[in-house]
């Protein structure tokens, strides 16, 4: 039996799905944010749980000991290429003599780029996790829908508040979102003439939701949601919670 389109389909579930926050806030901008103020708490919960509970055991398992410091450059990468482009995004916005619209022009490239960038990766989590176990693949599928869920909410409103129409922002995600298919795909090809490669991936997987659930969903529960932290907090709970109980639930995902 093939297994490639299964891969495909949980590729689906984690790029294009993930596509649903943005639709909803070009139109009921109120049910947006309701949306995310339970999708960051819950997809924080999820990732912290994920990385640790499985991608990091399975990347130690995979390649040994090398995977914690794997982890530590990835997330040490990570901060360094988010805070360039935050130097070039505010480089562009306080240059002196340039209006708004080139302004627009030069920071709305560096959001495309990064979100593509970051979904290549999300497809790169998803196929070294489905190697080891489809059910694992799935599970790291469905964890990436989550959290892409907040993340296109805030990249449409971004587009929009710079005077993209609807139509362009959701083609500009949409086309984005489409990185995480090649991302998958070839690491499925490679991982699978070279398995030395795949406790490196799920290593590198580890690190990029750490990195996320951590830098991005966690200061953003504190920040912009602190007038329900009771709530937030519940829902980052539940998001372990729902992690731990899928692991009993289906033993070989832990295995």
């Amino acid at each position: 039996m093939n297994s490639l389109p299964y891969l495909l389909v949980f590729t689906f579930i984690g790029s294009v799905a993930g596509l649903i926050g943005g639709v909803i806030l070009l139109f009921k901008e109120r049910w947006a944010k309701a949306l995310a103020s339970i999708s960051v708490p819950l997809a924080a919960g999820v990732l912290l749980s994920i990385s640790l509970l499985d991608l990091l055991p399975e990347a130690v398992e995979e390649s040994g000991d090398i995977a914690y410091s794997i982890i530590l450059i990835v997330f040490v990468v990570f901060f360094l290429i988010e805070n360039f482009l935050f130097y070039l995004h505010h480089h562009s916005d306080t240059r002196g003599g340039e209006s708004h619209h080139g302004h627009s022009a030069k920071s709305i490239p560096l959001v495309i780029l990064g979100d593509t960038i970051h979904n290549f990766l999300d497809g790169v989590a998803i196929s070294a996790s489905f190697i080891i176990n489809p059910s694992l693949g799935l599970f790291v599928a469905l964890s990436t829908f989550l959290h892409e869920t907040p993340h296109e909410i805030a990249d449409f409103g971004i587009l929009i508040n710079k005077g993209w129409t609807r139509k362009n922002a959701f083609l500009a995600n949409f086309f984005s979102s489409l990185a995480t298919f090649p991302g998958a795909i070839l690491t499925y090809y490679f991982a699978s003439k070279a398995e030395s490669l795949i406790g490196i991936l799920l290593a590198v997987s580890a690190g990029l939701f750490l990195y996320i659930a951590s830098t991005d969903f966690i200061p953003e529960i504190e920040h912009a949601f602190n007038k329900n932290i009771k709530k937030q907090a519940l829902f980052l709970i539940l998001g372990i919670c729902s992690v731990i109980l899928i692991r009993v639930l289906i033993p070989e995902i832990g295995h």
